[in-house]
């Protein structure tokens, strides 16, 4: 809400819908940028790439917590300024065995 309401547009009426159009995705970059803070907070483990200080090993390598976090997450949009709702589907492997990973 508060981009929209100090968001300034530039431009005369020949450019006018371009720099809208450009402010528009700004905004889509933003919600989408909250939206993944969002999820990187709810997800208690660390796995690859993605490192959370807070759930590493003794070698300060990835936690991984599959028990609880082995599923793909998709947000619902409900409308501006509520909150997301967060559907998890869970992930089956039939030829992989999950493990803990080392990077060293």
């Amino acid at each position: 809400a508060e981009f929209w309401q100090n968001v300034k547009v530039p431009g005369d009426a020949a450019d006018l819908n371009q720099a809208l159009e450009n402010a528009g995705r700004v905004a889509d970059f933003m919600e989408f940028g909250e939206l993944m803070v969002k999820d990187a907070i709810e997800r208690k483990e660390s796995c690859g790439c993605h490192f959370n200080t807070a759930y590493q090993t003794a070698d300060h390598e990835a936690l991984r917590d599959d028990e609880n976090f082995c599923h793909v997450s998709a947000w619902e949009y409900t409308g501006p300024d509520t909150d997301p709702i967060h559907h998890r589907e869970p992930l089956y492997f039939e030829n992989v065995e999950l493990t803990q990973r080392s990077y060293k």
